[in-house]
């Protein structure tokens, strides 16, 4: 989480919300990372989640993301947690809850939702006020 936490430092220096995700591979080493880059690139899909499983598909050479944990300093709204299905990682830790947006368990649960023919585990709450703090000393300064 520690390192996940510095990639959304990173965004944050470039005028993102600082929110930042490491894909780990089966043996636990780091696989890729991300963090949000909507600013950055002008792309409304550029979140950390997002861009860590593209990554680390790239990576791998295939879309099926299997073994794989995806580590993310905020809970994954609809749209990732809908990546995290797609590309059949086995778990998704995350940080910070997300009350307004989350999709893993707070306002909604998207990627447990026995109607899917996926779900990977998750592990909630990892550094969750370290990482909650990120984020609000990010929109303090703003």
């Amino acid at each position: 989480m520690r390192q996940a936490m510095d990639e959304a430092a990173r965004a944050a220096l470039d005028g993102d919300v600082p929110v930042g995700a490491v894909l780990l591979a089966p043996d636990g080493s780091v696989l890729a990372t991300g963090r949000n880059e909507r600013e950055l690139t002008g792309d409304p899909t550029a979140h950390a989640e997002v861009l860590a499983l593209r990554r680390g598909a790239a990576r791998l050479g295939e879309w099926r993301l299997t073994g794989c944990t995806l580590v993310v300093t905020l809970e994954p709204c609809v749209m990732c947690a809908g990546a995290l299905v797609q590309s059949r990682v086995d778990r998704v830790v995350y940080g910070a809850v997300d009350e307004k947006a989350g999709a893993a368990g707070s306002l909604w649960d998207l990627v447990r939702d026995r109607r899917l023919n996926h779900r990977p585990e998750v592990i909630a709450g990892v550094l969750g006020d370290a990482c909650a703090e990120q984020l609000s000393a990010f929109f303090r300064d703003l």
